[in-house]
């Protein structure tokens, strides 16, 4: 299969494999109700995805991003061109002085390769990811996608219209949509690996509305189905005779789409419908109950149906009324909705490493009201004036707004717990590991106030404690028992080694666990 070079790929086709593991810390007064398993990340993506992958590699089901179109559109807030000061330094960092001399295609090649592949990494075996892009990168991103997911993993294009009025003063043609690119981790193809399965879209009010009962049939609501084919036959050419006596062939060049026996059966059977006055064409009935219960999703997603720039500028004013908001460009609830309704079931994780507005996260919260479900968002936003102004301000705002039952957690990148071969740092103390191990345990962050000498915090009926003088000088020891709290919770507690036996650790309902000194290098 051919692959795309540019300059800087052998810089960062690994580099990946380089990036440090880093902690993830809390913001509290940033942060919006107890314990939720949402996060929205404040840090650079490539350093927050590498942070997420001791916890969820393998894990998320659903990933979608809208980054950087790299239009040279100076003016947007992500700075189209990838010559922000961040970008600019990361690429001076990784790719060293060949970095001065690339384009702002290489650049942005750079930028996407080892983000995409930690991406890959963290989705589930039945995983899929969706990016929206425009033509600017759309053919740089399909040759990316192609190397990292496989080609034969190529699910869809999707054409999303965007716009509603044409722009008058374009210079050849007037812009009207944006893709989607589809990528499964792994396509199902009926073998023993399982891949990622589309959902149905849900019917509408509207769609179901078309499903009537004109002769009150016992069971239910139908719609009626040309009972004639375009595929000709002329054993299926014949002649029908109505209740009425009149006679019906097929429209010409077409025939039945049954035979003559079986449409005696189905009109025993009352599945044929003549009209209300028993002299039409016939045709076939569909019952509501028999039909699938959804959609079949297509590859054109116009505006009527998942809403376009404008109505997703008029959401975000819609929160935003005492500020002037500077996106010109989020994505609206309707469209992300569509995604994770196709692509997720309750419970699934969400994760979107270009978080923006936080459109994301607001359509996965407004998805779990209106279905009672509790699906997870995981956000991450690399700019300063983005993450906790925009992205957390507008989740923030919603809840309160809808008021929506969910909450998230605001955090920060911490230091690097592990370095880049997954060997633990040796200045790491014990509020690292600390915060490392509730986490691992938990999925949310450690509340630094509730650290109690040994006793680490707690998550519903557990308590977690942690035994750390130095590497290698912990022990587990019968005199610790007098540490732990007099309660008949599960206790979790890490150490080197565990000199009590089990009698004893099932007395006190204890459970022992290593310290992880490593972890698996992705």
């Amino acid at each position: 299969m051919p692959s795309l070079n540019w300059i800087g790929k052998e810089a960062v086709v690994n580099h990946d494999k380089e990036v440090p593991f880093k902690l993830l810390k809390k913001v509290k007064t940033a942060s919006v109700g107890e314990n939720s398993q949402n996060l929205i990340i404040h840090g650079d993506n490539l350093e927050a995805l590498k942070a997420l992958m001791p916890f969820y590699a393998g894990k998320i089901k659903c990933i979608y991003i809208d980054p950087p179109y790299n239009t040279g559109n100076e003016s947007w807030i992500y700075n189209d061109k990838v010559n922000s000061p961040k970008i600019k330094q990361w690429l001076g960092k990784v790719v060293g002085r060949e970095s001065e001399d690339l384009t702002r295609h290489d650049k942005w090649l750079c930028m996407m390769y080892p983000r995409l592949k930690l991406l890959r990494d963290l989705l589930s075996e039945d995983g899929v990811l969706f990016v929206s892009i425009d033509d600017n990168e759309q053919h740089n991103l399909r040759s990316i996608l192609d190397d990292i997911f496989v080609q034969n993993n190529f699910v869809n294009n999707i054409i999303w219209q965007k716009k509603y009025s044409p722009q008058n003063d374009a210079k050849y043609f007037s812009d009207m949509h944006d893709f989607i690119l589809v990528y499964a981790k792994h396509k199902n193809k009926g073998t023993e690996l399982r891949g990622w399965l589309r959902n149905l879209i849900s019917r509408t009010e509207e769609q179901n509305a078309r499903y009537k009962n004109p002769d009150n049939d016992l069971r239910g609501l139908w719609k009626s189905s040309d009972l004639s084919v375009k595929t000709y036959s002329k054993n299926y050419d014949y002649p029908i005779t109505t209740p009425s006596g009149r006679i019906v062939n097929p429209p010409q060049g077409r025939c039945w789409r049954t035979s003559k026996e079986n449409l005696k059966n189905l009109i025993e059977d009352k599945r044929v419908w003549f009209g209300p006055k028993g002299d039409g064409v016939p045709s076939i009935k569909r019952f509501l109950s028999e039909v699938q219960d959804g959609i079949v999703p297509v590859t054109l997603w116009l505006r009527e149906e998942v809403g376009d720039n404008q109505e997703a500028r008029q959401e975000l004013k819609d929160l935003f009324k005492d500020v002037e908001f500077p996106f010109e460009t989020p994505k609206p609830l309707r469209l992300i909705k569509r995604i994770i309704e196709i692509a997720t079931k309750d419970g699934d994780i969400i994760l979107d490493s270009f978080a923006g507005s936080g459109t994301t996260a607001h359509a996965v919260i407004d998805l779990n009201k209106e279905k009672g479900e509790n699906r997870k968002f995981i956000m991450i936003e690399m700019e300063n004036d983005v993450a906790k102004d925009i992205t957390a301000e507008r989740v923030k705002r919603a809840i309160k707004k809808y008021d929506y039952q969910d909450g998230f957690e605001f955090c920060e990148l911490d230091k690097p717990l592990f370095d880049e071969n997954g060997h633990i740092e040796e200045t790491c103390d014990f509020k690292q590991f600390a915060t490392y191990i509730y986490f691992t345990e938990t999925q949310t962050n450690i509340d630094p106030k509730k650290i109690d000498i040994n006793f680490i915090g707690e998550n519903g009926s557990i308590e977690y404690y942690l035994i750390y003088k130095g590497k290698n000088k912990n022990d587990l020891e019968k005199s610790f028992l007098k540490k732990i709290r007099k309660t008949e919770y599960k206790k979790i507690i890490y150490a080197d080694r565990c000199l009590i036996d089990e009698e004893t650790l099932i007395k006190h309902n204890i459970v022992f666990k290593q310290i992880p000194y490593e972890v698996k290098v992705y």
